[in-house]
């Protein structure tokens, strides 16, 4: 799809952290952008202006009807609308939103003859086995205990898309490791952040992938703008270790650096400590059963297939993200 036809894009979940991204992406390229919303309020990552170019639609993936209705004279769907959560509590919620609500999307795409259709699937999707491995776009699923909850929703979400490419969908998906950027610190990637700013004590060697969330947007809209079908593109700026990670963000802030390695005993005893605080606030803590375990394992994630399709696109070093971050946080947080 060429953004000088004008064409109209549909983007799901767009008050969602990749979303506003991918969202602000498409306004300054010069696409006429329709967004599904389920909140009223602008997060505050996305500009005035830019929230008031877009075509905003109240809805959910769930509800057929109104995604019927957003899905009209559309061009192409971005579909970014996800739960994401390592809460085994939120599991009938993740399996609803990230299986049914995106065979829902793909089954009306294929109905209107959607002319191109980026799915967002996350590297979670391609499962993790914890022993070190590189990762490339060619592994195969395969039932695991590193597998969390989120990531066996979304395989499955992706099940359903490659159905969709089966019928005839002209689609292409994207698997972005841990997105990094300012965003809404209290949900999300973006609680890591949050929990530098307070100094978490705890860190592990384990090793995943991050990316620049600007990164990952740039990338989505340049795939949208080809013709590429029935591939999928792992989107990761860098593997690094998550003490790395947490040295960088505390760094940043001028708050101290982790200084105790979770075991998987301490650790065992971290998250216990966590759910029980989560049980009497009432927030949502980043680190649980699941988290904990994916933080100690090692999984190195391949980019080269995004690079090699994207010809001048470059990836931007991990810390000069986390030290914008970091910036954009000082300014726009309250902090107590």
């Amino acid at each position: 799809m060429n953004n000088n036809s004008k064409g109209r894009v549909l983007v799901t979940g767009g008050t969602g952290f990749l979303g506003a991204y991918i969202i602000r992406e498409l306004v300054e390229k010069g696409y006429a952008v329709r967004a599904i919303r389920r909140d009223n309020h602008p997060p505050a990552f996305i500009s005035p202006t830019t929230w008031q170019s877009v075509e905003w639609v109240s809805g959910d993936v769930l509800d057929v009807t109104g995604l019927e209705e957003a899905m009209e004279d559309v061009d192409a769907v971005i579909h970014a609308a996800a739960k994401v959560s390592f809460s085994t509590r939120d599991r009938r919620e993740l399996f609803h939103t990230n299986i049914n609500g995106t065979a829902n999307v793909v089954n009306l795409a294929l109905e209107k003859n959607i002319k191109r259709f980026l799915h967002i699937s996350s590297v979670a999707a391609l499962g993790r086995v914890g022993n070190g491995e590189q990762v490339t776009e060619e592994k195969k699923w395969s039932d695991s205990k590193w597998n969390t909850n989120y990531a066996i929703s979304k395989f499955h979400g992706e099940v359903e898309v490659w159905r969709g490419i089966g019928e005839g969908l002209p689609a292409a998906i994207v698997n972005p490791s841990t997105l990094l950027g300012y965003g809404d610190w209290n949900s999300g990637s973006c609680a890591l952040f949050r929990s530098a700013f307070r100094e978490f004590p705890w860190y592990t060697e384990g090793v995943n992938g991050f990316v620049d969330v600007t990164d990952a947007a740039r990338a989505i809209v340049g795939l949208l703008e080809s013709d590429i079908s029935g591939e999928r593109y792992i989107l990761n700026g860098d593997n690094w270790t998550f003490r790395s990670l947490f040295d960088h963000m505390a760094d940043g802030f001028g708050k101290k650096r982790p200084s105790r390695e979770a075991t998987p005993f301490l650790a065992g005893i971290a998250w216990r400590m966590a759910r029980l605080k989560t049980v009497f606030t009432g927030k949502p803590s980043i680190l649980t059963r699941e988290s904990a375990k994916v933080a100690r394992t090692k999984t190195f994630f391949d980019n080269s297939k995004i690079l090699q399709q994207l010809p001048g696109f470059r990836f931007t070093p991990l810390e000069e993200t986390i030290k914008n971050a970091c910036n954009a946080y000082l300014r726009e947080e309250p902090h107590s």
